[in-house]
């Protein structure tokens, strides 16, 4: 058995960025236009007027400031409200994987190493640009890298997810280093006419390079100590797009084929299952939680975020001991808590302990407990 190492982690962050008073405007325009275009329908108890929203209800309600997107101008237009994102040939490299691309190139400069010695490629994302050919399979191609490649799909727990498999293949000898790559265009798949719920995503990709202990540098990266995965059904988060679920041509009446959730009862029933989850691996693992000096959470909600610290904590978490990105990146799904350990890693000495965890649809939640060699 080998001892798997996090050895470098990259971050492709989208040059365009909307703020939540952007964001507000266009969709207060829209629920304008809407609610003149079926006035009559309104007057007549035919249909529901549409309320408008603030940065300060997107603020109290996610912690959210800001979101990177790969298209700002269709998300902007009240008259379209999605992100524009061009289709590409076939031999064109296609959108996500150029950001997993981009992602992975930023790991193999902070790994210092050939690209070449790189054995199976993981993307794991929640929001895919096609079923197949692999979007794994076109990365390891444009990275040039031998061996294997495989998607998976876990929701916003996918990193977590992946980075346990990752572990494994390096634990039973069938690769020597791992490349897993997060590309997740979160805008395509939300409902920007939803006021509850226009304002979660962002666009992001990041990636994570897992390798033997033995071939890591003394000092560097960080040995993986324990990883632990779950799933209990739920419909509360749930995403019907697909050819086979079809929505219709003007995508009205099909919200289910996008983005949607019971909030509340996510909250309800996932702050528990994942801070009870935590605790119980720590205890597993014979690692101390309380002791932990920080916490690389899932980036879904700033409230669910602060109860799963404390819960895991036993206390109010410090300033830096529960990291927050969601103030400039919103939620970006699997590449979230990768995003906050990448920015985030800063001042540990040897022997410190954190702990990336994810959470998300499914239900599904994943962590892994690091220690900084």
């Amino acid at each position: 058995m080998h001892q798997a190492v996090i050895a470098a982690t990259g971050l492709f962050t989208p040059e365009q960025s909307i703020s939540n008073e952007e964001l507000v405007v266009a969709f207060n325009r829209f629920v304008e236009l809407h609610n003149e275009r079926n006035a009559e329908a309104i007057a007549a108890g035919e249909a529901e007027a549409l309320s408008p929203s603030s940065p300060e209800f997107i603020e109290k309600a996610s912690g959210i400031k800001a979101r990177f997107v790969m298209d700002k101008a269709g998300i902007l237009d009240p008259e379209v409200m999605t992100p524009r994102i061009p289709e590409r040939s076939n031999e064109e490299l296609s959108v996500l994987a150029e950001m997993a691309v981009k992602a992975a190139k930023d790991a193999i400069a902070a790994w210092g190493k050939d690209a070449s010695r790189i054995d199976a490629v993981l993307c794991a994302a929640s929001n895919m640009q096609r079923a197949y050919p692999a979007m794994a399979i076109e990365v390891q191609q444009a990275l040039g890298i031998e061996g294997f490649a495989f998607d998976m799909n876990v929701a916003c727990s996918s990193a977590t997810f992946g980075i346990k498999t990752a572990a494994d293949f390096i634990a039973s000898g069938s690769a020597r280093a791992v490349l897993m790559v997060n590309p997740e265009i979160c805008s395509g798949h939300l409902n920007f006419r939803d006021r509850d719920s226009h304002f979660i995503f962002g666009d992001v990709a990041t990636a994570v390079i897992v390798e033997r202990a033995e071939d890591t540098p003394a000092g560097q990266g960080w040995e993986i100590l324990g990883t632990k995965l779950k799933t209990v059904f739920s419909n509360n988060i749930r995403n019907n797009f697909g050819f086979l679920n079809r929505a219709a041509p003007d995508g009205i009446g099909a919200k289910d084929k996008l983005f949607v959730q019971e909030g509340r009862k996510v909250f309800r029933e996932v702050v528990p299952m994942v801070s009870e989850m935590i605790v119980e691996h720590a205890g597993e693992i014979g690692v101390d939680p309380h002791g932990l000096k920080r916490m690389w959470l899932h980036q879904a909600n700033i409230n669910m975020n602060e109860m799963i610290g404390k819960r895991v904590l036993g206390r109010d978490p410090q300033p830096g001991e529960n990291v927050i990105i969601l103030d400039d990146y919103a939620n970006t799904s699997s590449a979230g808590s990768i995003i906050a350990f990448h920015l985030h890693h800063d001042g540990f000495a040897a022997g410190d302990t954190g702990l990336i965890c994810s959470f998300g649809a499914g239900y599904s939640a994943g962590t892994v407990f690091v220690r900084k060699r």
